[in-house]
């Protein structure tokens, strides 16, 4: 964290990053003393600031612009100035309207979770770079035609809004992969949950240990769980929600997305839902995976946007990535014969052994959609271009000095699947239990 008296000394001359948050209510002009090397702006947390100089776009270098837990009623129109300008976030400002020809051209990943916004511009069409679009917990009725031009996009959240329906060109989007739209009127009369409620697990049963990760939606921890009934403590995983709307979505949403899931080899099993925490935190108990379970891959870097991080150096057989991708094709086709996309199918949110045995988690941004709904099969095809990406990155993690011509075989089929799931034909797509009979064949 930098200061305001450290940019008025000269102290960051130079810089490329700066972030204050020192309760400024009017934007420092001495910013642009940086504009010849400014490419990261993060001016989060400052409630009082709600406006910015009509000479913005003089940080022609600016790449990224954090505006969070700020006061922008309004988006800011000199954005569209800045030319480079490719993320913008402006989370929890109570921002009610984005005027036409405000967003930057060169956009490519926009913020704008828990707002008021009851519209956006018909000039997001504009936005033919836009990959990824964050707009859960608003008051979205319907989405702009003009949207349908913006070809790149690859991950869409939409949940918690007032959407009575979903417009038929977000089922012919050719690169649409992770979309999320639970808590809309549109799900509403459709969605039903066979399974059980969850159990309640009460908060003085629990012991919280050492944390062991932190998502969009929440925090997880590794805990101990004592019954009243049995003396010995069990060992789970406790996930604390954030707040009520996350960048995925509701923890009510997660939760009916938990029920409906029930159980699977290839899903990390719910437990229940913790019941009486002190600050009425909503929360899940979680199986505890083994820790001879590792993440398969790293969540996106702000360059890779909607494509996930790999540790370098890291190569598994041509056996082990096929049941890598057994597993998730299994675990996904379970899910959507119940009627549920998981929308953030990433390697990140997949656990694996030595073997390849995979784990999928975190149900943040599921929607429960049935498999009544009119456009069930398109909402399962686009999870299927996901899949494609977890292909796409299973091959470029061959093991280089294993490779013969089972291995070459292999890898050919996978490269045809991979086509194949990725057609920007949507309706051309496999289905997952397709996939599956597919990849078991090999």
């Amino acid at each position: 964290m930098q200061s305001l008296e450290g940019l008025r000394s000269g102290e960051y001359r130079g810089t490329k990053r700066l972030k204050i948050a020192s309760g400024i209510a009017t934007f420092p002009r001495e910013i642009f003393k940086l504009s010849r090397s400014l490419e990261i702006l993060d001016l989060s947390g400052n409630s009082s600031l709600s406006e910015l100089p009509s000479d913005f776009g003089r940080l022609h270098n600016l790449k990224i612009a954090f505006f969070s837990d700020c006061s922008f009623t309004a988006f800011p129109k000199q954005l569209a100035e800045c030319r480079s300008l490719e993320m913008v976030a402006f989370k929890g400002n109570g921002m009610k309207t984005i005027p036409e020809g405000s967003l930057p051209p060169n956009l490519r990943w926009l913020i704008l979770t828990n707002n008021l916004i009851g519209e956006l511009p018909r000039s997001i069409g504009q936005c033919h770079r836009l990959q990824k679009c964050m707009l859960a917990g608003n008051q979205l009725k319907s989405l702009p035609e003009e949207m349908a031009n913006c070809k790149k996009l690859g991950l869409l959240r939409l949940s918690a809004n007032k959407l009575g329906e979903l417009p038929l060109w977000l089922f012919t989007m050719p690169e649409l992969s992770f979309m999320a739209f639970a808590g809309n009127p549109c799900l509403q009369t459709e969605t039903v949950i066979d399974n059980p409620v969850l159990s309640l697990v009460a908060w003085e049963e629990l012991q919280i240990k050492e944390l062991l990760g932190e998502g969009a939606s929440g925090v997880i921890s590794r805990g101990l769980w004592t019954t009243n009934a049995d003396s010995e403590s069990k060992q789970v995983a406790v996930k604390l929600f954030k707040g009520e709307v996350t960048s995925d979505g509701s923890p009510i949403d997660e939760m009916a997305a938990c029920m409906a899931a029930g159980t699977h080899s290839n899903l990390i099993s719910t437990i229940g839902k913790v019941h009486g925490h002190p600050d009425d935190q909503r929360g899940l108990v979680l199986e505890l995976i083994p820790p001879h379970f590792e993440n398969l891959g790293l969540p996106p870097s702000l360059q890779t946007c909607t494509r996930d991080n790999f540790t370098p150096g890291k190569y598994f057989t041509i056996q082990k990535c096929k049941n890598i991708l057994v597993s998730i094709a299994s675990a996904a086709a379970h899910l959507h014969k119940s009627g549920i996309t998981h929308g953030d199918l990433y390697a990140h949110n997949i656990l694996i052994d030595e073997a390849g045995h995979a784990l999928l988690g975190d149900f943040g941004a599921a929607t429960v959609y049935s498999k009544t709904h009119v456009h069930s099969e398109a909402i399962e095809k686009l999870e299927v271009y996901a899949f494609g990406h977890l292909i796409e990155d299973m091959l470029s993690l061959l093991d280089p000095e294993v490779f013969g011509e089972k291995e070459a075989f292999i890898e050919e089929e996978l490269n045809e699947l991979h086509y194949r799931c990725t057609r920007p034909v949507v309706e051309e797509r496999p289905l997952f239990q397709e996939i599956l009979e597919e990849l078991n064949g090999l």
